[in-house]
């Protein structure tokens, strides 16, 4: 019974010092998402179509295809715009490329132009 338990504590002991060396073999790595924007600091453009326009909140609904440089899928998303002046340039059911990056936190609007 006692080489049970010896074997149980021996293989929680592998166990946990496997996934804390695996954990710390991580601390090299880049997580920053850098790494999807093109080279040269160029952001693609994405295409969608206009689903609500929110001017109060400063924010588009947007029927969004991918989003390459967030490394985002096809989705409907509300967005916030960098410039609230762009809200005045769409209305609910215009087709639109744009560009969205992260801004304090948030995913923002900051191109915009329709199609």
């Amino acid at each position: 019974m006692k080489n049970v338990f010896a074997s149980i504590a021996v293989g929680c002991a592998l166990a946990i010092s496997a996934s804390a060396y695996a954990a710390g073999d991580m601390g090299n790595m880049d997580m920053s998402g850098s790494s999807a924007k093109p080279a040269g600091g160029q952001v693609g453009m994405s295409h969608g179509e206009v689903r609500k326009v929110d001017t109060s909140a400063g924010k588009l609904t947007i029927k969004a295809g991918p989003i390459e440089n967030l490394g985002m899928e096809a989705m409907t998303m509300v967005f916030k715009v960098q410039d609230p002046a762009m809200l005045s340039q769409v209305k609910v059911g215009d087709k639109i490329d744009f560009v969205a990056e992260e801004v304090g936190g948030a995913v923002t609007v900051t191109k915009l132009q329709k199609q």
